[in-house]
């Protein structure tokens, strides 16, 4: 009974492993790029690359004499204050044409940075993360629930199927042919960071819990926006007030930020946002910040614009808080530079396990398949290519692009930002199309190009802002520092991978008579 149990597991495993695989790697990579989104930020926008802002900086002498010209017309406008990893306030608004704007202001002198005229980290990669940028009918966000789902299936069945997890850990024989290195490699990779790997995906989850079952806050509220509008202003402190439609005045947003640290016990808004500006009813929105705080709790006080007096303040009840405790913990976003850099390794070691299972998958029926004339090998190794080196190389070609485009540079209706995402997302495809095309040779080719491109990436850094390593060093602007040492990092592991795949490797032949043990730890002949 347990052997068949053990079985079933091995076959969920595999082919849940196959069918979402290439889902979960995107979403993986992203994910341990997010980590560091904001410093990514300071990479592609280098007007951005300010001192760290004064403890003292003012909202009415930055923030206020920016939006009274950029947001004059916008319903509303908001302010993201500057902090350790992001030194630029960030002002939000919606322009004439109803499309919503971001800009960076310096907090010290309050002058308008230059547009950046890129998403970055933030608008692209993190986005990527978590909905896959598709935004219709909500796809991406299913998607990735999908993918979070599936993860944790991989992970239980994982652990069911290896009854040598904990010898597992210690356990890499590199020299070993490709099967039996490949395998060595995914069980350590998700063995070592196995309760890491299982929090990401089950939080993943929970932080979307609104999307993935509306019926729960649907069945207390009711259906619609008058149902939604209910639930938004009870569970998460949404709180609205009319327009008057006679004008009014905007009282010091610095008394009232002072005046809310005050009812937070010292604590500080990280966002700021006036509503209905200009009218004799207009309100203020300030957030409370989770810099020092693993919970990215939902604290908000709302202020009379014109007299500073406090309209209403929220604070999450037991659930929300939970949820927002979780939410914390998967984000990051509190200030932690060990534990950021924790998150970092351990997600890529969880690319390394998604693609040493794809490797595993491949090598262990290469030979049977050529032998039935089967064309999955062919297939999943195409999409497996184009998942794993084809999304990296992509990733290194957003980062040439954000560095070679000019500053006005646009085509038809895309604007420069736009023409970076282009940018990758069709090297994207060109990748799954050479791995088709150069069967045996596009793993190889594919580590070159990331060879190639990410120490350019680094150079062209430098050519194009000045900012050498040595120069950032020097300065301590450790940001971008260490994105250009991460580029010259993954510069030589994938030469040093693309050398490894030079070499000519036999894979195993795996035979139908074999028995089925092998088939949920596979013995491989050394």
């Amino acid at each position: 009974m347990g052997h068949t149990f053990r079985l079933s597991m091995a076959w969920l495993h595999t082919w849940a492993g196959v069918v979402i695989g290439s889902v979960l790697f995107a979403m993986f990579w992203m994910g341990t790029l997010s980590v560091f989104d904001r410093e990514i930020d300071r990479w592609m926008m280098p007007a951005t690359r300010l001192a760290a802002p004064p403890a003292a900086y003012s909202l009415d002498r930055s923030a206020v004499p920016a939006a009274a010209v950029l947001a004059a017309s916008s319903p509303q406008w908001s302010v993201v204050l500057p902090s350790e990893r992001e030194p630029v306030l960030r002002l939000g608004y919606r322009n004439a044409e109803g499309q919503f704007v971001n800009r960076a202001v310096d907090p010290a002198t309050g002058a308008l940075l230059p547009d950046a005229g890129s998403k970055g980290g933030t608008g692209f990669i993190f986005r990527f993360h978590y909905m896959l940028n598709l935004k219709w009918m909500d796809l991406g966000y299913w998607l990735a629930g999908v993918a979070a789902m599936s993860m944790l299936l991989l992970l239980v069945s994982g652990v069911i199927i290896h009854r040598r997890i904990f010898s597992d850990f210690f356990t890499f024989r590199p020299r070993k042919q490709m099967q039996r290195a490949s395998l060595d490699l995914h069980n350590l990779s998700g063995v070592v960071a196995l309760p890491f790997h299982f929090m990401i995906a089950l939080s993943g989850l929970i932080i979307f819990i609104g999307i993935y079952f509306p019926q729960a806050h649907e069945a207390a509220y009711g259906p619609g926006k008058a149902g939604r509008d209910a639930y938004q202003a009870e569970s998460l402190g949404r709180y609205v007030r009319e327009k008057a439609g006679r004008p009014g005045s905007l009282a010091s947003l610095d008394a009232m930020a002072a005046r809310a640290g005050q009812e937070w016990a010292g604590g500080r808004p990280y966002f700021v946002r006036v509503w209905n500006p200009g009218d004799a009813n207009a309100y203020v929105e300030m957030r409370r910040s989770f810099a020092r705080d693993i919970t990215m709790h939902l604290d908000q006080i709302y202020f009379d614009a014109a007299t500073g007096q406090v309209l209403r303040r929220f604070e999450a009840g037991p659930v929300w808080t939970a949820q927002r405790f979780i939410s914390g913990l998967h984000f990051i976003q509190f200030e932690h530079w060990t534990l950021r850099w924790l998150y970092f390794a351990a997600g890529l070691s969880g690319c390394v396990m998604i693609a040493t299972g794809f490797l595993f998958w491949l090598e262990s029926r290469r030979a049977s398949h050529a032998k039935k004339g089967l064309r999955g090998v062919r297939v999943v190794e195409g999409l497996t290519i184009g998942s794993v080196t084809g999304i990296v190389a992509s990733t290194l070609v957003y980062f040439a692009a954000n560095r070679l485009l000019p500053a006005d540079a646009a085509l038809a209706f895309w604007d420069r930002a736009d023409l970076e995402v282009w940018a990758f997302y069709l090297f994207w495809v060109t990748t799954f199309a050479h791995a088709w095309l150069r069967p045996g040779r596009a793993w190889r080719e594919q580590a070159w190009a990331i060879a190639a491109l990410a120490p350019l990436c680094a150079l062209l850094n430098a050519l194009s802002t000045g900012d050498h390593l040595l120069r950032t060093l020097a300065a301590g602007a450790w940001s971008i520092a260490a994105m250009d040492l991460l580029l010259l990092a993954a510069g030589v592991l994938a030469a040093a991978a693309a050398l490894r795949l030079g070499r000519k490797t036999q894979p195993l032949v795996r035979r139908a008579a074999a028995s089925v043990e092998p088939a949920i730890e596979p013995q491989v002949q050394s």
